[in-house]
């Protein structure tokens, strides 16, 4: 079983982690808050070079999909879908407190989404730029 890169960006902590089978390896949490896209790409490459991991050695990707902050969602899954399909790795959305082990099982057991659609929850709430 190879590993998986899990993705969590609904809210200010970002979160992502490696997993392999239904265990958790390692992970990194950061308070992402505004500076999510400028900073998820840096710290899933830290992550890897950390446990001495290449991008061609990930087996797939698990996203939360929310609900949550939906421009923390939006970042996190163009993130996400991008590399799936660049990689060619199986992708799956997951949610609710167990996403993690959910989306592991959902790798181990060959399902793909191919691409992660988001559930926000509710309507958008779009805050005001700070300009």
């Amino acid at each position: 079983m190879s590993i998986v890169l899990l993705i969590r960006t609904d809210q200010e902590r970002a979160e992502i982690a490696l997993g392999k089978k239904l265990v958790i390896t390692d992970n990194c949490k950061w308070l992402a808050g505004r500076e999510l896209s400028a900073t998820l790409n840096h710290k899933i490459e830290e992550l890897l070079q950390k446990n001495n991991i290449e991008f061609k050695d990930l087996g797939g990707l698990v996203f939360y999909s929310g609900p949550g902050s939906f421009t923390g969602l939006r970042i996190g899954v163009s993130v996400a879908n991008t590399l799936a399909y660049s990689l060619h790795i199986p992708i799956v959305g997951s949610v609710g407190e167990s996403w993690q082990k959910n989306g592991l099982t959902r790798i181990i057991n060959n399902e793909n989404d191919k691409i992660v659609k988001l559930h926000y929850g509710s309507e958008p709430n779009i805050t005001k730029s700070r300009k």
